[in-house]
């Protein structure tokens, strides 16, 4: 096994290392991602609607635990919402966005270095052909006028492994970075529904939404 690996190496020529190195990279970096994004998807509408039950019965402490105990940027945002409800309405609005932008730049968090990924390895795949060529022109050159095309014939599939190998980690770069950059656009969207949404049941002024500003507020940010 380790001697088909090492015979791979030197086939693609000295561009294969890299090439092998970046595409683990990529492999880390969009299992990572992929982990993080999944573990904070949530069902916002559930969790908004189990929000707004709580509200509704003015215990707001209670609605700030569950934020707390729920995880992902969704309930970080309702939290931002529940802990300036005693504020105007653009103070409120002020806090939302500004725990909005924070989970956003989260969430897209290294996202860009799969593309980054998928880009460069093309590059370094011709790189590494275009180096096997000028040392197959060089060997051509030094062998005179009567050369057997057999005798580099091998020496030419060689030099295309390497753009081979950097193509495949392209495309599968660019396929990673689009599954990913859709979950980051769903939770995006989730965790925006779920800020307006607490902020408009927040400043609706319904007879169940009257008395949020209650002492459960002060108590937990003592806590």
């Amino acid at each position: 096994m380790l001697e088909n690996i090492l015979n791979v190496f030197k086939l693609g020529g000295p561009m294969m290392v890299p090439l092998v190195l970046l595409a683990l990279a990529g492999i880390v970096i969009f299992l990572e991602r992929f982990l993080y994004l999944h573990k904070g998807q949530i069902r916002a509408k559930e969790f908004v609607s189990g929000i707004k039950s709580i509200l509704k019965k003015k215990r707001l402490l209670e609605a700030l635990t569950l934020c707390d105990e729920s995880y992902g940027p969704v309930p970080r945002v309702v939290k931002a919402a529940l802990l300036s409800s005693d504020e105007t309405p653009d103070a409120m609005a002020q806090a939302v966005n500004a725990a909005a932008i924070n989970e956003f730049s989260l969430i897209e968090r290294r996202v860009a270095s799969v593309a980054l990924i998928a880009k460069i390895a093309p590059l370094l795949g011709l790189m590494g052909t275009v180096i096997a060529l000028l040392e197959i022109f060089y060997k051509m050159g030094n062998a005179g006028a009567y050369i057997e095309a057999s005798k580099f014939s091998g020496q030419v599939y060689a030099a295309l492994f390497s753009t081979a190998t950097g193509l495949l980690i392209c495309i599968a770069g660019w396929l990673g970075y689009s599954f990913l950059n859709g979950r980051v656009r769903a939770l995006a969207h989730d965790i925006e529904w779920a800020a307006n949404e607490t902020m408009l049941f927040i400043m609706r002024g319904m007879p169940e939404n009257e008395g949020l500003h209650l002492s459960g507020k002060k108590e937990y940010e003592k806590e």
